[in-house]
């Protein structure tokens, strides 16, 4: 097993984890960061960099999920193998007795079926080593630990390593409510990558989510827009506890990402960020995540059916990106309701956003073929375990929409029935419910 090293430049083995489909942006950010010879597999990257890259990633990651700090590989196949192969380890130079500790396990073979029991395995070595050698163990703290050992067993062996972020990095601080579905801030970052709107920012282009629910793809754009550290409000950092911890180099990157974030600021005011959602109370949510981060005076989100979805015309906006997140639908008779619904965003961002980008995030192929306009790239992502489509289209001359008019018709036909039923039956809908058929109306 590796132990802390006394050069801040010596190189250390990590591994940063993210949602699959999402690797090559992932690689691409971590070597912005300071990673080399960086390796993609499924769901994450493997990459090589001094310590100090940890305390980068934890900070300006926007797609990363965990950022693993590996300590070492071992060969085990079973609960036996895995205990006798640990407890031989020198934990002593990573955790003291004083301090409390969590393991996280995933994966399993045939002999280790159960991750908790696993993770107890994990522990109890650790524990009995340090009763060993320094006559005390350390105490067991699943919710807030001075340190996160995170175990990964793979056809290969085990892997052990430590969560610099203490948990998930999607957590950005800003997010008082959320919606039925929200959207992981770490996705809602991606798709914004994806979309060229960091790209659209240098050229001070405009964003505009039609159905911008409680905000998390608007709130993900000002922040790239405003060169704001997606961790800068971050509480706790699994880092902080290490023995090579250096407290004065942790106070100089936030210190920088704070002076970045005021500058970045004053840049917004000549971007136009702009959402809209046919939910007031989706409205209020995003309007409470905004104001959490100080930018009510940037971005701005009001009530308003897709239906008169227009451009801002207070100033000129030639170019921007219209972004959504539509609902997928995921009950029996919401097909053609979603095929009218994609339709319409098709036609709407047409006819109002020409010479812009649209990115539409759809459950299924189908849906995004259903916007009526020719895609020019596609990404398959993954919102949770939910493989999404995310469609990007150009909005011009040469891309003319298409009325699916069965679709259409038959929403017109069967309004009167609709709106009939959605009044009788909206006493008996769960918010998410309630969220969708606002949508749609």
């Amino acid at each position: 097993m590796h132990t802390p090293e006394k050069s801040a430049n010596t190189p250390l083995e990590w591994f940063v984890s993210c949602a699959k489909g999402l690797e090559p942006v992932l690689a691409a950010e971590i070597q912005s960061l300071g990673g080399y010879n960086t390796r993609e597999v499924v769901a994450g990257v493997y990459a090589q960099a001094p310590q100090v890259f940890g305390l980068r990633m934890v900070l300006w990651s926007r797609v990363a999920n965990r950022v693993i700090r590996l300590l070492g590989e071992f060969s085990v196949k079973t609960a036996d193998e895995l205990y006798e192969q640990l407890v031989q380890q020198d934990w002593q130079a990573w955790i003291r007795p004083n301090q409390s500790m969590s393991v996280d396990f995933h994966g399993t073979n045939e002999f280790l079926r159960n991750t908790q029991f696993s993770a107890q395995k994990v522990k109890d070595a650790i524990v009995d080593r340090l009763s060993t050698t320094l006559g005390a163990r350390p105490n067991v703290d699943r919710k807030s630990p001075d340190i996160r050992f995170n175990c990964h067993l793979k056809p290969q062996g085990l892997s052990v390593g430590i969560d610099y972020g203490d948990g998930s990095l999607h957590w950005r601080g800003y997010r008082t409510r959320s919606g039925a579905a929200p959207l992981k801030e770490t996705l809602a970052a991606a798709i914004l990558m994806r979309a060229g709107w960091p790209k659209l920012v240098e050229e001070q282009g405009a964003l505009v989510d039609p159905m911008c629910g409680t905000g998390t793809l608007l709130i993900e754009g000002a922040m790239m827009a405003a060169d704001m550290a997606p961790g800068l409000r971050r509480k706790r950092c699994g880092f902080e506890r290490l023995p090579d911890f250096i407290p004065e180099q942790w106070r100089i990157l936030k210190s920088e990402a704070e002076k970045r974030a005021a500058a970045g600021k004053q840049r917004l005011q000549d971007i136009e960020i702009r959402g809209y959602d046919a939910d007031a109370r989706a409205v209020r949510a995003a309007e409470e995540n905004i104001e959490a981060l100080g930018l009510s005076d940037y971005v701005r989100v009001s009530v308003k059916p897709l239906a008169k979805l227009a451009k801002p015309t207070h100033r000129p906006l030639n170019k921007g990106l219209v972004v959504c997140n539509p609902p997928y639908g995921e009950r029996l008779g919401e097909a053609a309701a979603l095929r009218y619904l994609y339709n319409q965003l098709g036609e709407r961002a047409s006819r109002e956003f020409a010479g812009w980008e649209l990115a539409v995030l759809a459950g299924e192929v189908a849906q995004s073929k259903a916007v009526g306009l020719r895609s020019h790239k596609q990404y398959i992502l993954y919102n949770g375990a939910l493989a999404v489509h995310l469609a990007l289209f150009t909005l011009g001359e040469d891309n003319r929409w298409k009325d699916l008019g069965a679709a259409q018709q038959t929403a017109q036909e069967t309004q009167g029935d609709k709106a009939s039923s959605i009044e009788a039956s909206e006493g008996t809908l769960t918010a998410g419910g309630q969220m969708f058929l606002n949508r749609i109306r």
